[in-house]
């Protein structure tokens, strides 16, 4: 179906999600079956997520998270890490002015803290310079694991219990919530995931409780704007209860 009909028809049904999560699996698997070396695929990795932060942008979702380098990466071959950790550098920076342009505000999730001093400096000068768009989220999460994260919520709300900061019972899911790399950011409504995988990937455990799961074979580096709208499409056709019945 032509892409413009797709667009038309989202817009038409109205739901949009707010909020996109996708797990951008595949880029290995991508360049294996080209002959090409993994860091090949990275990079046309890079090209699906400049097509698919325009097309989230073109039918109203506000935030797209996108699971860009996990805590278990690296695990992976030095090789490929510095590859991946030099094209994050390099396309912060050559990115930056067509971010601005089209009014996204970049924001990062995970322990930033421990990438190198360069890599962290280009990344918080993009977020610094992106503050006050007013349109898409770009949400990136780096470095990130989702039982760090709530580990790390838990020792910090055990810190302010011991500190008489906050009372146990106070603690609901709501102030949880609140110690998460993610405070301020509502839970995704769709968790897109390439490459077929049937697994989070220790991915936003707990801000996923309730997030409409969407799964394809497509390898990241081949997903297409028309694949992105279908899922959208698909999660218009969900009827979403959280735990009540069904409304339709």
């Amino acid at each position: 179906m032509p892409r413009v009909n797709l667009v038309n028809r989202i817009q038409d049904n109205g739901n949009v999600p707010g909020h996109v999560a996708i797990i951008m699996d595949g880029n290995g698997r991508w360049a294996k079956k080209r002959g090409k070396p993994r860091s090949s695929g990275h990079k046309a990795g890079v090209e699906t997520v400049k097509a698919i932060v325009q097309s989230a942008a073109k039918v109203g979702v506000e935030i797209l998270t996108l699971f860009t380098f996990s805590i278990e990466n690296w695990k992976r071959p030095k090789a490929e890490i510095s590859a991946i950790m030099k094209l994050l550098y390099e396309k912060t920076r050559s990115e930056l002015d067509e971010l601005k342009k089209n009014n996204v505000r970049l924001i990062a999730t995970g322990r930033i803290d421990k990438l190198s001093i360069t890599r962290r400096n280009a990344l918080r000068h993009a977020i610094k310079e992106t503050a006050r768009n007013t349109g898409l989220v770009l949400n990136l999460a780096l470095n990130y694991g989702g039982r760090t994260e709530i580990l790390e919520a838990v020792k910090k709300i055990a810190g302010d219990v011991k500190h008489g900061r906050i009372s146990p019972k106070r603690i609901d899911e709501e102030l949880f919530s609140s110690y998460l790399y993610t405070k301020g950011i509502p839970d995704p409504d769709l968790l897109i995931r390439t490459s077929g995988e049937m697994r989070l990937s220790n991915f936003l455990l707990w801000q996923t409780s309730y997030t409409e799961l969407y799964v394809t074979d497509v390898l990241w580096p081949d997903f297409s704007e028309n694949d992105f709208y279908k899922a959208i499409l698909d999660y218009q056709n969900r009827d979403r209860r959280f735990g009540e019945l069904s409304t339709k």
